[in-house]
């Protein structure tokens, strides 16, 4: 999905693309996992056991900071990356995706036989033009907080 900006008569609707977005597949699997567990929230792991895979935690359970990169929501969720591999992964959408099979993480679907995986694409030089602000962790929580 990709929104751009639309002139409509004399008035500007500004519309942002997503940095990440989901399939239907993984909503119906976020909506199990949120009925057992109650709030969740995702980090993009950085390797180790399961390679670069998206994480699923109950909210809060993943302690962001600093280091991580709020890049937006999907199913109600919020999505953290470290900012060290936002670097590299910036110019990307990422599309939150669920396959069959164990993944080897502490992710919350894993018991469901099922693992989230990430989809990747490039954006467009005119999305890029109109991207979805990104947080600091540290902001994030000073938002969420203040609320």
């Amino acid at each position: 999905m990709t929104f751009y900006y639309v002139e409509k008569s004399s008035f500007t609707i500004a519309m942002t693309t997503p940095r990440v977005l989901v399939t239907p597949a993984a909503e119906a699997t976020i909506d199990l996992l949120r009925d057992e567990h109650g709030p969740l929230m995702f980090h993009q792991s950085g390797g180790c056991c399961d390679g670069s895979s998206p994480m699923c935690f109950a909210a809060g359970e993943f302690r962001v900071g600093g280091a991580d990169v709020w890049l937006g929501t999907i199913h109600g969720c919020d999505f953290f990356m470290s900012a060290s591999q936002f670097e590299y992964w910036q110019h990307t959408q990422l599309t939150v995706d669920v396959t069959k099979g164990r993944g080897a993480s502490f992710s919350l679907e894993i018991p469901l036989g099922v693992r989230f995986l990430i989809r990747s694409r490039l954006f467009t030089e005119e999305e890029s033009k109109h991207m979805e602000p990104v947080l600091d962790g540290e902001e994030y929580l000073a938002r969420t907080t203040a609320s």
